[in-house]
C-alpha cells in the first residue's frame, strides 16, 4: 500500500518530537521498516512540515553623506595666503572624492536590496514547493536553486565592492587628517595678514566637518560590510541545506550551524542541564532495506538537541550484527561503516560541522541488521 511505504518516517517523527524531553521513561525511535514501538497501531498522516522562516536581511545604513562644499576666498599675496589656496584646493578634491564614494555607496545599497529580494523570492518558492511535497531532485527546483545560488553570488560580489569602497574611504580619512593638521600648522607661519587667518579659520572648520563626515561614512560602510558578510555566510549554509532538501524532496529548515548559533544567542546567560544518559542513543537507524528515509527525522532530532545545547557534540556509531562467521561479521561491519558515512554526509549537508561528530564502529549481539546510532556526547 502507498500509505505503508511512508509509515516508518511518520512514526519516527512523532517519537522524535516526544522524546526531546529526555525523560528516563522515553526512548528514542528506531527508523526501520517496522513499528519502533512494536505495537500494531494505526498511523495518522502528519501535518506538513512548517516552512522555514526566511532570515531577514540585516539593515543597511541610510545616511546620505554629502559634503557641504568649500567656501571660496580671495588671494592675499602672502605666503600664508598661498598656503590657504593650496589647502582649499586639496579640500575641494577630497570632498569631490567623498561625494563620489557616497554615490557609489547608495548604488551598492540599492543593488544589495534588489539582489536580496530576488534571492529570498526564489528560495521562498522552493520552500513552498517542498512544503506541499515533491519528487526527489525535481528539475524545476534544481533550476530555481541554481538561480538562487547565482543571486547569492551576486550579493557576495556586492559586498566585495563595498569592502573595496571601505578601503577607499579609509584613504579619504587619512587625507582629511593630514589637511586638518596642515590647517592648524598654518596658523603658526609668520608673515600672515588678518585676512589670511580669517580665511584659514573658515577653512579649518570646513576641514573638521569633512573629517567628521568621513569618519561617519567609514563607520557606516564598515558596519554594512560586517553585517552583510555574516548574512551571506549564513545564507550559504541554509542554501546547502536547501540543496539537500531538493535532493530528497523534503523540507528541512535553517542550517544546523545557524540554529545552534541562534540558540546560543537566545540562551546567553542561562544555565541548564540536558538529562540524557551516555548509553542511550538519540536516534537508531536500522538499514534493513534500501533507501531508508531517515533524513527528516534525523534533522528534527539534532535540531531539538541544538536548541537546548548549542555546543553539543555527537558520536556516530556504526553497529553491525555479531552473528555468523568472521567473513559475515566483516561484511556487515563494512556495510554498517558505509551507512554511517552516509548519515555523516547528511548531517554535514544539514549544516553540522564535521568537527562536531566522531565516527566509530562496533558489533552487537542484539543487532539483527546493520544499524547507525547517534549519541549525544
Amino acid at each position: 500500500m502507498a500509505f505503508s511505504k511512508f509509515r516508518p518516517i511518520f512514526l519516527g517523527v512523532a517519537f522524535l518530537v516526544s522524546a526531546c524531553s529526555f525523560t528516563e521513561e522515553t526512548l528514542w525511535p528506531s527508523l526501520t521498516g517496522e513499528d519502533p514501538a512494536g505495537a500494531d497501531q494505526q498511523a495518522q498522516a502528519p501535518a506538513p512540515a512548517p516552512a522555514p522562516q526566511q532570515a531577514a536581511q540585516p539593515p543597511l545604513g541610510t545616511t546620505d553623506f554629502q559634503p557641504d562644499g568649500v567656501t571660496p576666498g580671495s588671494p592675499t599675496g602672502t605666503f600664508v595666503g598661498k598656503k590657504v589656496v593650496e589647502l582649499r584646493e586639496e579640500l575641494t578634491r577630497l570632498q569631490e572624492a567623498v561625494g563620489a564614494h557616497n554615490g557609489q555607496l547608495q548604488n551598492l545599497r540599492t543593488r544589495i536590496v534588489e539582489d536580496s529580494q530576488r534571492y529570498h523570492g526564489t528560495t521562498a518558492a522552493i520552500n513552498a514547493r517542498l512544503q506541499v511535497g515533491t519528487t526527489p531532485g525535481n528539475p524545476i527546483l534544481v533550476q530555481q536553486f541554481n538561480a538562487a545560488q547565482a543571486d547569492l553570488d551576486r550579493l557576495g560580489g556586492d559586498i566585495t565592492e563595498m569592502n573595496n569602497l571601505a578601503t577607499a574611504v579609509a584613504s579619504d580619512s587619512t587625507m582629511s587628517s593630514f589637511l586638518s593638521e596642515s590647517a592648524r600648522a598654518a596658523f603658526n607661519i609668520s608673515g600672515a595678514v588678518d585676512e589670511d587667518h580669517r580665511q584659514l579659520a573658515i577653512l579649518e572648520d570646513e576641514v573638521n566637518r569633512t573629517v567628521v563626515l568621513i569618519d561617519r561614512l567609514l563607520k557606516e560602510v564598515t558596519d554594512d560590510v560586517r553585517r552583510q558578510t555574516n548574512y551571506v555566510a549564513t545564507e550559504r549554509s541554509n542554501l546547502n541545506l536547501l540543496s539537500a532538501g531538493i535532493k530528497t524532496g523534503e523540507i528541512y529548515g535553517a542550517s544546523l550551524t545557524n540554529r545552534a548559533l541562534a540558540s546560543a544567542g537566545s540562551r546567553a546567560g542561562q544555565v541548564g542541564a540536558l538529562g540524557a544518559t551516555a548509553q542511550r542513543p538519540l536516534v537508531v537507524i536500522r538499514f534493513d532495506r534500501a533507501n531508508v528515509p531517515y533524513q527528516q527525522a534525523l534533522y528534527n532530532a539534532v535540531s531539538k538537541v541544538l536548541e537546548r545545547r548549542p555546543d553539543a557534540v555527537f558520536d556516530l556509531v556504526a553497529v553491525a550484527p555479531s552473528a555468523g562467521g568472521p567473513a559475515k561479521v566483516a561484511l556487515n561491519a563494512n556495510k554498517a561503516r558505509r551507512s554511517a558515512e552516509g548519515v555523516l554526509r547528511s548531517l554535514i549537508e544539514m549544516g553540522l560541522p564535521p568537527t562536531r561528530v566522531a565516527v566509530s564502529a562496533r558489533t552487537s549481539a542484539q543487532a539483527r541488521t546493520n544499524e547507525v546510532h547517534l549519541y549525544l556526547r
